[in-house]
């Protein structure tokens, strides 16, 4: 029986990431010298075909250092600190932060005042959340899960936001929690600032890998998104791998298989998914020729 091989259509780059890298490859088109603050995206292989065309990756003591020069800054945003710190230094910015997370960004800023708890449901330390906590001069409370919700002061008002790319189920239970536990004279108000094109994604990802006897999921390994969109994959098909390339399938996986599933994060390029499918129908034909 010949092997079925199914990309996920839902999968690859988000609106943000695509606009960024876009972006980055119009300005190397020119002959621009560009450098980028932080990994354009959390994939290692993307990196590199854009390094390979001219893009310069650096990190925040390096821009220090610059002056009159482009840099662009990607889909995750920055704190106003950098903003400011290009001012100073002659940087013209290459803005490509994700709309979606520029909007978060200008309503934290609004919301904040000295008495009440701006709390972020977010990774701490991750480029969102850093530049969504610069908007409340580092004030803000980062809560990565439900287990540090306690921690809150709930004799103050708290106005709860999210990092675009958490778990809807999650911010629901804390908001839950937090609706029980706030004080009769303080306020509680929430606000859903997860990004749709990616919460949709855990649904759709679940029946696509119920689909198949194999899912392979292509991602790199530092990406948020991907660890959580991967553990749902886990959660419905035990026989689940996280690969971020195609040197990482082993021939064992496709013992016995009839129908395998490629997918990935918002992330992850189409590009290196079909190469991981190209890989798989290239060893089945060796194996045939053997």
């Amino acid at each position: 029986m010949t092997l079925q091989i199914e990309i996920d259509s839902d999968s690859g780059f988000c609106f943000g990431v695509t606009t960024a890298i876009k972006k980055a490859e119009e300005e190397l088109a020119r002959g621009e010298k560009l450098y980028c603050l932080g990994d354009i995206v959390h994939n290692s292989m993307e990196c590199d075909r854009l390094r390979s065309l001219g893009l310069i990756t650096i990190d925040h003591e390096q821009m220090r250092q610059l002056h009159d020069v482009k840099v662009l800054l990607r889909a995750h945003g920055e704190p106003p600190a950098t903003y400011e710190l290009a001012r100073q230094n002659n940087i013209e910015i290459i803005d490509a932060t994700c709309p979606v997370v520029l909007q978060l960004q200008k309503r934290i800023k609004k919301q904040y005042g000295a008495n009440s708890q701006i709390v972020i449901f977010g990774k701490k330390g991750h480029a969102e959340v850093l530049g969504l906590v610069g908007q409340t001069e580092g004030n803000a409370i980062v809560i990565e899960s439900f287990d540090e919700v306690m921690k809150l002061d709930f004799h103050h008002d708290i106005f709860l936001y999210s990092q675009t790319t958490k778990s809807l189920d999650e911010f629901h239970r804390i908001i839950d929690y937090i609706q029980a536990h706030i004080a009769p004279d303080a306020t509680f108000k929430s606000f859903d600032t997860i990004c749709r094109s990616v919460a949709n994604r855990m649904p759709n990802i679940s029946q696509f890998a119920k689909r198949h006897d194999l899912i392979l999921f292509v991602c790199g390994r530092k990406s948020s998104n991907g660890k959580v969109l991967f553990n749902e994959c886990l959660r419905v098909n035990p026989n689940s791998h996280l690969i971020e390339g195609p040197d990482e399938i082993s021939p064992q996986w496709l013992n016995g298989i009839q129908t395998i599933g490629i997918c990935g994060a918002t992330s992850t390029p189409k590009w290196l998914m079909e190469q991981c499918r190209d890989a798989i129908i290239e060893a089945q034909k060796d194996q045939q020729r053997e």
